[in-house]
């Protein structure tokens, strides 16, 4: 039983570790939810266009597009839209009888980074979670971008090849 108790008492521990905020200051030449805009410059010097607006909570939202398709950039762990230590690229495709749990599962038993879900709706959505606590540097920043985009277009192949031929 102590021992119970006592992985428990570790593990809110080490959870609460995962919603701190990033209140350091983001170092020059490092990517950092807490500083939007520096993912906004990191996105543009990659060739893409990213528009920084605010949710409905206050939270800064990035809106961009890649291949084709539209996305958001949101940001997690704020406090009063500061301070954030979280984004995550976000898409979603329209509803379909076909976007069923199992459709999306296959995806996420064969491709790693981009979790595909369906809602009650019936609606395809596609998210990328990446922790900035600390900093990211430009080359793994982008790199991130690149997977997000090659990711996206790997899913377009996906559905293709799960849609039955028409003759």
């Amino acid at each position: 039983m102590h021992k119970l108790v006592l992985a428990v008492a570790a593990s809110i521990s080490l959870s609460g570790a995962a919603y701190s905020t990033d209140d350091d200051i983001c170092e020059k030449g490092l990517i950092c939810a807490s500083e939007p805009a520096t993912i906004v410059a990191a996105m543009q010097e990659e060739g893409y266009r990213a528009k920084l607006e605010k949710d409905k909570r206050g939270d800064p939202i990035i809106r961009s597009e890649v291949s084709g398709y539209e996305f958001e950039v949101y940001f997690y762990g704020c406090v009063e839209g500061k301070n954030c230590n979280t984004i995550q690229f976000y898409t979603g495709f329209s509803a379909e009888d076909d976007n069923t749990p199992a459709y999306a599962n296959k995806w996420n038993t064969e491709k790693r980074f981009i979790k595909a879900y369906t809602n009650e709706k019936k609606e395809l959505l596609l998210e990328y979670d990446i922790s900035t606590v600390g900093g990211v540097n430009k080359r793994n920043f982008a790199d991130t971008l690149d997977w997000w985009a090659t990711m996206l277009g790997e899913f377009s192949q996906f559905v293709k090849a799960q849609k039955p031929a028409t003759k």
